[in-house]
């Protein structure tokens, strides 16, 4: 029989591996519009293009992003620190003051962020305590001079 794996070790191990950090975006079927910072974002495929990104099954947000068509990920730049920070908060208005646009699908899109992605969701699984949802990228754009904001054991992570 196996020792059982000690979570605050494992959590540590995972926090080992570099990450980027990206603000995940769709609206409600009210318009409203809804974002949670993410570092669960990895690529999938090229043909066809699909990415992936993870969610606590207890998400405030959950019940929109499991209800949604459509979602936009903002992968963040050096110096996005503070907009990681505020949409990773549940209690306040994380759009007040934020500089946004509507993007082709009809999601909210920072046209600061570093790439943006576009998708359609495609597929949605459990996967423990998160569920994994899987979009087909139907629009990608980049920034080809910019740099990325890491997320590494616990902080956040420049490139040098």
């Amino acid at each position: 029989m196996k020792a059982a794996l000690d979570p605050l070790q494992f959590r540590r191990a995972l926090g080992s591996f570099l990450t980027g950090v990206t603000i995940i975006t769709t609206c409600d079927h009210r318009g409203e519009l809804i974002g949670n910072t993410a570092n669960s974002f990895n690529s999938v495929s090229l043909d066809p293009p699909l990415i992936l990104w993870s969610l606590g099954r207890h998400a405030h947000s959950m019940r929109v992003y499991l209800s949604c068509e459509y979602f936009a990920v903002n992968v963040l730049r050096e110096g996005q620190e503070e907009l990681s920070a505020r949409f990773a908060r549940q209690s306040i208005n994380k759009w007040e003051a934020i500089d946004y646009e509507i993007g082709r699908t009809g999601c909210p899109i920072l046209p600061s962020a570093l790439a943006i992605f576009e998708c359609k969701i495609a597929h949605t699984y459990v996967g423990g305590d998160h569920v994994i949802f899987v979009g087909e990228v139907l629009h990608a754009d980049y920034d080809p001079a910019g740099l990325p904001l890491g997320f590494f054991r616990g902080g956040y992570a420049k490139l040098c």
